[in-house]
């Protein structure tokens, strides 16, 4: 890992836009779907995916099935995950609200779950239980009363589905699956066909194509994000176990040669350890070749005179993970002002947050942290304000309403307000 000091570095890498070759295919694609519907999916199934699908919704003796195909060890530490993810979300509710005025009026705001939502999970080597949970399980807190589950066919797995995520997604009450994966399925879900109707709001993590099509139905549905590569940074003093530092560090390499995994620390001693520790670890890596090239890339070891300028140094990276790991990591912690999740001392290892703690492990990446919050209960719902107005309230605040708009030169915003206080002015003399 290249060590420097963390005023000289900045975090470069660019959000993907996709070529222009690739974002004229996934515009064809959706197109198509939009006119042809589920012969459309059929066709780019056996063009993408290289497998014929006659049913696209997977039945429910299919997923009963795939139960018998998971170990029983998986099954338990499914369960135990869903159970915490969904007592976690559970805090984030809120309740509609009216708040009475003395004047009779009464203001407040009600609060909705969205009527539709469609669960997007990638196929094939990236497969993601964990990401199933996270996703629905807080639509599901949120009362959304349908959840649908898209994902890829493909020739491995029950009738072409890993038999891990269909557990899941059954363990997170999600009964509605189809198997169709890419562009095609994001465009399913934004306009719907013949077996699929549209969703009101589309979430999960896609390849290029998933992410270029998200971004070109937003606006016809909600979409979560576009969500970016992974990233890490440990803030950590001489107390640190430089072991479990770089251990912490290539639990996000591994995930793609994009990400990034940083550590600031004021002690030479650490960051050398640290440094020594990853090249050590690399080497009986399974995804070494991915992880190498990620360190290589946008890996670092920043070096800071105080623990103060290493908080400094966080703030403006905003990672999407935060490991803080220093004697007395609670003392930090307000003044973390960015970053998506916040790991505090050494036994909060990031994939604690992947897995099994019960926060959301969909994080705002690419520095979005600065303005962006994890997936949460309010990514489901949707807020209505509501404005009862009486005689009273009318025709004390009317002449000011009338004189805003007309200042803004809109006379029939003004003349709505005053056509009520003539009439009702006459009828009360």
């Amino acid at each position: 890992m290249k060590m420097m000091r963390a005023s000289e570095f900045a975090l470069q890498r660019e959000v993907e836009y996709g070529s222009e070759e690739q974002n004229e295919r996934v515009k064809s694609i959706i197109e198509s779907v939009r006119s042809e519907g589920d012969a459309a999916l059929r066709r780019f199934a056996q063009q993408f995916d290289k497998i014929t699908v006659d049913e696209l919704r997977v039945s429910d003796a299919e997923i009963e099935a795939a139960y018998a195909n998971v170990d029983e060890s998986f099954l338990t530490a499914i369960r135990e995950a869903a159970d915490n993810i969904r007592r976690f979300h559970e805090k984030q509710m809120r309740t509609s609200w009216m708040d009475l005025q003395p004047d009779g009026s009464i203001l407040g705001q009600v609060i909705r779950p969205l009527r539709r939502v469609g669960l997007y999970v990638p196929g094939g080597k990236a497969a993601y239980p964990s990401s199933v949970l996270m996703n629905a399980i807080p639509a599901q807190v949120a009362g959304v009363p349908e959840i649908v589950m898209v994902t890829p066919p493909s020739t491995a797995g029950v009738e072409g589905i890993d038999p891990h995520i269909l557990v899941a997604a059954a363990e997170a009450g999600v009964k509605e699956i189809y198997r169709v994966g890419g562009a095609q399925a994001v465009a399913a879900l934004a306009y719907g066909t013949e077996s699929i109707p549209a969703a009101d709001k589309i979430v999960g993590p896609g390849n290029i194509y998933v992410a270029l099509a998200k971004r070109y139905v937003f606006g016809a549905v909600d979409i979560d994000s576009i969500a970016g590569p992974s990233e890490i940074v440990v803030l950590a003093d001489e107390s640190a176990d430089a072991s479990y530092v770089a251990a912490d560090l290539l639990s996000q390499a591994e995930h793609d040669e994009m990400a990034s995994a940083i550590l600031i620390t004021p002690s030479q001693t650490l960051a050398e350890a640290v440094q020594a520790e990853v090249a050590r670890q690399l080497e009986t890596l399974p995804k070494r070749d991915i992880a190498s090239q990620s360190i290589r890339d946008y890996g670092a070891i920043l070096t800071v005179d105080s623990l103060e300028e290493g908080v400094s140094a966080v703030n403006r990276l905003a990672p999407e993970h935060l490991e803080i790991i220093v004697k007395e990591p609670f003392q930090y912690l307000s003044a973390i002002e960015n970053a998506g999740a916040i790991f505090l001392g050494p036994y909060s290892s990031e994939p604690v947050g992947d897995y099994f703690a019960g926060p959301n492990h969909v994080l705002p990446t690419n520095g979005t942290a600065r303005f962006s919050s994890p997936l949460n209960v309010d990514d489901f719902m949707k807020k209505s304000s509501v404005i009862y107005y009486s005689k009273e309230a009318l025709f004390k605040n009317g002449d000011k309403i009338i004189a805003l708009a007309r200042h803004e030169g809109l006379e029939a915003h003004a003349r709505a307000i005053q056509i009520r206080l003539e009439k009702e002015g006459n009828s009360r003399g």
